[in-house]
């Protein structure tokens, strides 16, 4: 019996656009404990539950508004750390709290938790 693989074009081809349909994600471990240490430190509770709205959304809600979104971590990111106004329900704006940490690990740590609930 002799097997061979075969190196026929069209099976190539078929074998190439199989790969491109699964899309090619980074996935990077999320401590979850030091992701929430970080957001108790920060008073993030305050405004936001894991699964409960407060005067922010629930961080399962932005987890899924931001679901499939390449640019997803990279938002919220720039959300956590510029001081950029925050809208809330009753049509008042703030600036968000900027995160105090400089270190972009945790950060993105912190993000990345987020986006997993």
């Amino acid at each position: 019996m002799n097997c061979r693989i075969s190196t026929h074009p069209v099976f190539a081809a078929i074998a190439v656009s199989v790969m491109l349909s699964f899309p090619l994600v980074a996935v990077a471990a999320v401590d979850a404990d030091a992701a929430q240490a970080l957001a108790r430190q920060n008073n993030c509770f305050k405004c936001h539950g894991v699964d409960k709205k407060k005067d922010g959304p629930s961080y399962k809600d932005v987890a899924a508004k931001y679901k499939g979104k390449s640019d997803a971590e990279a938002k919220l990111i720039h959300h956590i750390t510029s001081g950029e106004k925050a809208k809330f329900p009753d049509g008042h704006e703030e600036e968000h709290k900027i995160i105090k940490t400089k270190d972009m690990g945790e950060i993105k740590n912190l993000v990345n938790w987020i986006l997993s609930l």
